[in-house]
């Protein structure tokens, strides 16, 4: 008699577990939502902050997006997607991770309303798509241009950058700082603004108050002059940046040397001490009365550069280096042999000062710098650290407004003249994919509404007199959170760079484009180590 009975095939080992069709889509999405609420309220002028503990007891007080999501430990891989957005936001602007994130929840929030009428994934992630391309083009519409000799615009898209943040009470000062800093770094080059802002080197040291931050016109470096006969201020100063040891090399191959004679031993070491003797000559022929070095500098080079009236400091970093040739115009050797008189780089002045009891070199009063610190004080650590975060969002804001050239407004108007502009387009088309790109305006729309929701204000009421302004024509008008009411946010100077919009748009509609069209979740973890990687189960604890 034969066994018609077909035996099950398995094709995973033994403890895989498997998530599959509608229940992954659901599991990821729950996940990418999670993420996007945590990071929600901290949206805004009235967002609130959030406090960051770690296992050491360390704290981090903060409402910037990437900082929150960058110290939280998220385990699900959809969620980890998330954390990607906030990164690659803060790294391509500086600025703008919490609407990235935040923007991108809701595209998936409200696919998934479109999953349980069963509009399948790829109909959603093709209307998102076409949404994406045409929310990129009306936004060239909306835009308005911007240039170096616009500082009253590019003080306010400072200043909005830093608004919402704990330095309020001093952000007018700040953003000059910022417009500052950037303007002198900024290059024309055939007819386009290349600005690298690296070149601002942002120095955070806690004493004094927020209001004590300013910008140095050449650079800061965290170290101190290698001897304490040296002079303190150097006026006029003749800077030479060393890529090489001011100290006897040893030798690459092992070798042994045999005396046979004290004296010998006493002509070897006065040998030595006439090599770094000529060493230190050799700086001081080239005209140098400061020496900046990345390696180290020998203990009795270091007393016969103090006897010569030379500053120096040494293991400065690479990065420092590379500042202070751009600053000062120095060009950095590897070889004291090849140190000439127009290597050197000049300042008007190097001092060593004391900054909450840590000793800083200050190069300062450089001709022209094409690098430039901007130094920042603060009352306690957390509030001088999160003055350097405000500090970080303006010049990234400044950099990608003058880069790009163009600018929107901000406080909502740009989203909801977008919704308004792609339900416009939706009506125009005929098959699924309308739905989506409905779905896409409506997302966002998430923007103003949460911004209503953090000031404390009826959302609804407020999207429905945003939406009949713009009805009428009104493309700047967004929420002003102070009086609650709607108002241009242009003349108010609320100000945001294009490239902001441009890059949380991109960001979150590709990243809920590939959590849609994800339908199986396979993880190969046996459930004996600690269970399943990225919460398969328990999505909600995230």
């Amino acid at each position: 008699m034969s066994n018609n009975q077909v035996q099950p095939i398995f094709i995973l080992p033994e403890g895989t577990l498997r998530n599959s069709g509608k229940s992954a889509q659901k599991a990821n999405i729950a996940a990418a939502k999670a993420v996007a609420e945590t990071v929600r309220t901290t949206l805004g002028p009235k967002g609130m902050d959030k406090m960051l503990v770690d296992s050491m007891g360390d704290v981090i007080i903060t409402n910037d997006g990437v900082t929150i999501l960058s110290e939280m430990e998220i385990e699900h891989p959809a969620a980890k997607m998330m954390v990607e957005i906030a990164k690659v936001q803060e790294e391509e602007v500086g600025d703008g991770t919490t609407t990235a994130v935040v923007l991108a929840g809701e595209l998936l929030k409200n696919a998934e309303t479109l999953l349980d009428k069963n509009v399948h994934p790829t109909v959603i992630a093709k209307g998102y798509q076409m949404a994406s391309e045409r929310a990129h083009e009306v936004l060239q519409k909306l835009c308005k241009p911007v240039t170096i000799s616009d500082k009253d615009i590019l003080l306010k898209v400072a200043m909005t950058a830093m608004t919402g943040k704990n330095v309020e009470i001093a952000r007018l000062k700040l953003a000059e700082i910022a417009v500052a800093a950037i303007l002198k770094i900024a290059e024309q080059q055939n007819g386009s603004i290349l600005i690298d802002s690296d070149n601002v080197k942002i120095e955070k040291k806690e004493g004094g108050g927020i209001d004590d931050s300013e910008l140095i016109e050449g650079i800061v470096l965290d170290k101190e002059k290698v001897h304490p006969d040296m002079n303190k201020v150097v006026m006029n100063a003749k800077i030479a940046l060393l890529d090489c040891a001011v100290e006897i090399k040893e030798t690459e191959t092992e070798a042994k040397i045999q005396l046979t004679d004290p004296r010998q031993l006493q002509g070897f070491l006065q040998q030595e001490q006439d090599m770094i003797k000529a060493m230190v000559e050799q700086i001081f022929a080239s005209g140098a009365n400061v020496v900046f070095c990345q390696k180290g500098i020998d203990d009795l080079a270091q007393h016969y550069l103090a006897k010569k009236g030379i500053y120096a400091a040494r293991r400065v970093k690479q990065s420092d280096m590379e500042a202070l040739a751009k600053a000062t115009g120095a060009k950095i050797i590897a070889n004291l042999d090849d140190l000439k008189m127009e290597d050197l780089g000049s300042a008007g002045i190097v001092e060593e000062k004391k900054l909450h009891k840590e000793a800083m070199t200050f190069v300062q009063k450089c001709k022209n710098p094409k690098a430039v610190t901007i130094l920042l004080r603060g009352g306690t650590q957390h509030v001088v650290a999160e003055v350097e975060r405000a500090m970080t969002d303006a010049v990234g804001d400044l950099s990608a407004a003058l880069t790009v050239g163009k600018c929107v407004a901000g406080g909502g108007a740009i989203e909801i003249e977008l919704a308004k502009q792609l339900r416009l387009f939706a009506d125009t088309l005929s098959g699924r994919e309308q739905l989506a790109v409905e779905a896409f305006a409506e997302s966002l729309e998430i923007i103003p509404r949460t911004l209503a929701e953090n000031a404390g204000l009826d959302p609804i009421d407020t999207l429905t007199e945003l939406k009949a302004r713009h009805d009428k024509g009104e493309m700047l008008m967004g929420l002003d959170v102070i009086t609650g009411k709607p108002a241009d946010m242009w003349l108010k100077g609320v100000i945001e760079p294009l490239k902001i919009k441009t890059q949380a748009i991109k960001s979150a509609s590709e990243v809920a484009m590939m959590l849609l069209r994800i339908d199986d979740v396979i993880s190969a973890s046996k459930l004996g180590k600690g269970g399943p990687p990225g919460g398969m189960e328990g999505v909600g604890e995230y």
